[in-house]
């Protein structure tokens, strides 16, 4: 059957079953649109080609399926170059189809022409150029393959138009064969035997759980191993729901923003099992400082991330789910020999840290709207899986901090990169992948203006996603930098309360639009919102532009810097 290079393309995705795709015709990318008339895949059309990508991001966040996107050549092609960085860094599956001129002229300079290739290279896992149709079904096969293996990414395929015009004999290649990509994903049963040691034998043991957990399709496992030792969790931004909050050996999350406890842990720890976390910067403080008394487990599936920025006493490359269910298995045999240290006293630490050193904030009745509490009254009013979507800022650490996430793959946000402008999308496209679910996008004033024309596509594809603006007519995150780090020089970062006003947008865009000024109306509006499933909703939360993110640890300070709280908003205070 002969098929032109477009319709081997839409063909490839129905193979790989794509359902939905998100993304924005032009010139070069027009054959390709053809055939998806006739295609089952059903296309989402946005109004930007950075909502198309973070679209694909959270479509796959919340299902854990590839998101696809597409769109042209030229200014379409870099205007998704910040969510395939996005993706890169958070090991989010993507795939994304760029047209391109006909490969003739590749190199001309001509019309919407961009090196695609060059330009992507560095942000993706791999990219093809198609130079001849036959090749699109093996392409496809192998980007798909790409991307959900081993640490899961963004790929790119670039096809020239006069390829996607050309014809080819219709195949579809059964198997895969990149001889240079084997990811290893058992784990090395010598290491697994050397790790169980270790946690036998630790008396102050804390499992330190990143976004590798999720990405493994490991919660599960984690939970067992984690119950089977006594050992305290932490969980990391990105790993956020991978453990529940409400399990007794939850601490939370760890690192700049995180909690008293969690980020104590680790520093006073004599071990961390460190399972699918890369030691971030934002989790460490000053690395030569951080967790100084600790040996260390790191197990990841990248062989590039052990020893990258920690050196581990026991490295192990493998899928995380089959490491942990390794590990536990070790673990039990360890403590069938009779080698089980007592974990009582660091319990009881643990919990006097909790107890001293909880997240504060104070909602007078008269007072301020402050954030944390919009954000409490949300979680507490919401079904317990409600799917939160955050964008970057304040509001996302203090979504992090007060939610509770008691099951995986019901947070999504940009970690990594810290994308602004994020959250708009993101929830269509988790919205689109589960539709059944509720989803709130937690967003910031800031953010929100940078892709809240989404909101367009979602009303007219009848996605009903659910906005919650922090309002702090602010860019609230580096205000609170320059007011603890610039002596108050407050450069740039005034936005207004009421220029745009969000309720007239939201209403301009199809949506429903609600304003909140005091906290008596919090609960109302949120209970109003929650009761509308045929159109988004944006509630314009008015909140106090004084409250900063606590706790915090400067940036290039030791964890044991950490700031409390305003009172000891200098570090070394306690």
């Amino acid at each position: 059957m002969q098929l032109t290079g477009a319709q081997a393309l839409i063909r490839s995705l129905e193979m790989e079953g794509v359902e939905v795709m998100f993304g924005l015709p032009g010139g070069a990318i027009l054959p390709v649109y053809d055939p998806l008339i006739e295609s089952s895949i059903r296309h989402i059309l946005v109004r930007h080609e950075q909502g198309a990508g973070h679209m694909a991001e959270g479509y796959a966040h919340a299902t854990g399926r590839p998101g696809v996107a597409m769109v042209t050549s030229g200014p379409a092609a870099t205007n998704i170059v910040t969510p395939l960085c996005d993706a890169y860094m958070d090991s989010v599956p993507i795939v994304v189809i760029t047209g391109q001129v006909p490969y003739a002229v590749i190199g001309s300079d001509a019309f919407q022409e961009c090196d695609t290739l060059g330009i992507t290279m560095p942000v993706t896992k791999h990219n093809w150029l198609v130079t001849d149709a036959a090749d699109i079904p093996r392409i496809v096969r192998e980007a798909f393959h790409v991307a959900t293996t081993g640490r899961p990414g963004p790929v790119l395929i670039d096809v020239p138009k006069d390829i996607s015009n050309a014809t080819m004999d219709w195949y579809w290649p059964e198997h895969v064969d990149l001889p240079g990509y084997k990811p290893n994903l058992k784990g090395h049963p010598k290491m697994i035997k050397e790790a169980a040691r270790l946690v036998a034998a630790a008396r102050r043991p804390v499992i330190y759980a990143g976004g590798g957990i999720l990405k493994a399709r490991a919660a599960e496992a984690l939970r067992e191993f984690a119950e089977t030792t006594g050992i305290p969790v932490v969980t990391t931004l990105m790993a956020r729901g991978a453990f529940p909050d409400r399990h007794p050996q939850a601490l939370g999350m760890p690192g700049m923003h995180g909690n008293y406890t969690a980020v104590t842990a680790m520093q006073r720890a004599d071990l961390l099992i460190t399972l699918g976390a890369r030691f971030d910067d934002r989790v460490t403080g000053k690395v030569s400082a951080f967790a100084p008394e600790a040996k260390v487990i790191h197990a990841d599936v990248d062989p590039a991330e052990l020893g990258k920025v920690r050196r581990p006493d026991v490295p192990i490359v493998g899928d995380c789910r089959n490491v942990i269910e390794g590990l536990t298995k070790a673990v039990r045999s360890e403590y069938a020999r009779g080698e089980r240290p007592d974990l009582g006293p660091w319990w009881e630490q643990i919990r006097r840290w909790q107890a001293e050193h909880p997240v504060r904030y104070e909602q007078h009745e008269e007072g301020p709207l402050k954030p944390q509490f919009c954000i409490e009254m949300l979680r507490d009013h919401t079904p317990e899986d409600t799917i939160v979507v955050s964008g970057v800022g304040q509001h996302q650490m203090w979504a992090s901090q007060l939610w509770r996430f008691d099951h995986p793959y019901t947070w999504v946000n940009s970690g990594g990169l810290a994308t602004m402008g994020f959250a708009v999308p993101a929830a269509i496209g988790a919205k689109v992948g589960k539709p059944e679910r509720m989803v709130w996008a937690i967003d910031g004033d800031g953010c929100f203006q940078m892709t809240a024309q989404e909101l367009v596509t979602a009303t007219a594809e009848r996605i009903p996603v659910k906005v919650a603006i922090l309002n702090n007519a602010y860019l609230g995150m580096v205000r609170q930098w320059q007011e603890l780090f610039y002596e108050e020089r407050y450069s740039e970062v005034y936005l207004s309360p009421d220029l745009p006003d969000y309720v007239r947008w939201a209403e301009a865009m199809g949506c429903v639009g609600f304003r909140v000024e005091h906290a008596e109306d919090v609960v109302p509006t949120i209970e109003k919102a929650n009761e509308i499933d045929d159109r988004p909703v944006v509630i314009d939360f008015r909140v106090d532009y004084r409250e900063k993110v606590y706790p915090m640890v400067p940036a290039g300070a030791s964890n044991d810097d950490i700031i409390l709280g305003p009172e000891t908003d200098r570090p070394g205070g306690r």
